[in-house]
């Protein structure tokens, strides 16, 4: 009988649904195209990073899980991650969750195809009632190769473009983890990297293998030149090998499925897309959340201080993470809030001349100006220069001080960070900067 309702859960939620996947995915296809249209042209950065995010998150109370979620489309110039929480799943026992990220490149058809219809196709997998382990892992296996197979019916000829994907599937029992390309996943339990997922790059062994076999080469270690990863949805171009199933091609969308019990010492599972692991290792993010929830800081929030923090780090590309707690994550700790005060006093020390100094520039900046422009108009004669500081600042920082850096930063900095380069002269011998 609860069998029964299961099935029939499943089918009330996908016909309750339809409708509303189809208006979301006519405006998707709509966004991106006015997008497309938007950006055309040779550069493919902005000149200033989009950091506006959504965060948001929620719990499961009886399971004791809790997520938060967020994105950023930084320099790009369109946003191509996608990505997709579920804190229940229709037709499963209570207990059962999927998260995903998604990171689309040459477009974001195929990650928002894959946020989309990718848990359908692993709950059509799965059945009411999956067998553990192996059958989930196989199931998630075909799940993602089924999902490709749908993708590649719908995919324009004329298109390109492609998406990796990183899923975390979790049960009662166990944490699976299914991914191909280079969207990564880390486990932290007992305060340290229990587990992190592997790229799939074009030079690790079964990779180049694989891609020698199907006929194509590995130039500037890219897949014929030119794609980086060796294991994507959509990218069909790299599929056409002829009599290899879909698994054998130069690039395959068969997933690579982990599959760990789970432990009372479990913490948190971290999802990003590569624009998050371009400028922090797993294991410094791994440490920085910790840090964070032993503050007491939200998964959502945790999440949306993660993004600024790679943007602020150098980050280029687009940038997607998924925080899922375990009850075994850290809790807030009066010790830690109490030593995050008295850092954040220290720092405010330690900044507070530099902040006076720049004041005073500013303002010395701003009168200079003026008596410049009385002194055209014939209201006197401007007073002498200002000399440099050892200062410059970046005003577009995503730190709301702003940053302060020494005067020996790279003249790449220099050159997008100087407030006022009419003034700024040089100590030595009054030349411009």
């Amino acid at each position: 009988m609860a069998v029964l309702a299961r099935q029939l859960q499943r089918l009330l939620w996908t016909a309750c649904n339809k409708k509303e996947r189809e208006k979301e995915g006519r405006e998707e296809e709509e966004e991106e195209e006015a997008g497309r249209r938007a950006h055309e042209g040779p550069r493919s950065l902005l000149t200033a990073p989009r950091r506006a995010q959504r965060p948001h998150g929620g719990a499961e109370a009886s399971g004791g899980l809790r997520f938060g979620a967020s994105a950023a489309q930084g320099w790009r110039a369109r946003m191509e991650d996608a990505h997709c929480t579920w804190l229940s799943l229709p037709g499963l026992p209570p207990g059962w969750a999927l998260f995903a990220v998604l990171d689309g490149h040459g477009g974001a058809r195929a990650a928002r195809f894959g946020a989309r219809h990718l848990p359908g196709h692993v709950l059509q997998e799965l059945g009411p009632e999956p067998s553990e382990p192996e059958g989930v892992r196989e199931a998630l296996r075909r799940a993602f190769l089924s999902a490709d197979e749908r993708l590649r019916s719908l995919w324009p000829r004329v298109e390109t473009g492609g998406c990796t994907a990183v899923v975390l599937l979790v049960s009662p029992r166990f944490l699976y983890l299914a991914h191909c390309g280079d969207s990564r996943a880390v486990l932290s339990r007992a305060g340290a990297v229990a587990f992190s997922t592997e790229d799939h790059r074009p030079l690790r062994p079964r990779e180049r293998e694989r891609i020698h076999a199907a006929g194509g080469t590995i130039r500037r270690r890219r897949v014929e030149g030119s794609l980086a990863v060796s294991r994507a949805l959509g990218d069909f171009a790299y599929k056409e090998a002829p009599g290899r199933p879909p698994e054998l091609q130069l690039v395959s969308a068969e997933p690579e499925v982990a599959a760990l019990a789970r432990q009372a010492e479990d913490e948190f599972m971290l999802l990003a897309s590569d624009g998050v692991w371009d400028t922090v290792s797993g294991a410094a993010l791994a440490g920085l959340v910790a840090s964070r929830l032993r503050l007491g800081l939200a998964p959502e929030l945790l999440c949306a201080q993660l993004l600024d923090t790679c943007l602020c780090k150098g980050s280029l590309d687009n940038m997607t993470c998924i925080l899922v707690c375990f009850p075994g994550a850290p809790r807030p700790s009066e010790e830690a809030i109490r030593r995050e005060l008295a850092l954040d006093a220290a720092l405010g020390r330690r900044i507070a001349g530099p902040l006076s100094l720049l004041k005073f520039i500013l303002r010395s900046a701003r009168s200079q100006k003026s008596a410049e422009r009385r002194g055209r108009m014939g209201m006197g004669s401007p007073p002498p220069r200002i000399w440099a500081q050892p200062w410059t600042w970046r005003p577009d920082s995503c730190c709301p001080l702003g940053i302060l850096c020494f005067s020996g930063a790279s003249t790449e900095l220099k050159k997008k960070t100087d407030p006022f380069p009419n003034y700024m002269y040089q100590r030595k011998e009054g030349r411009p900067m």
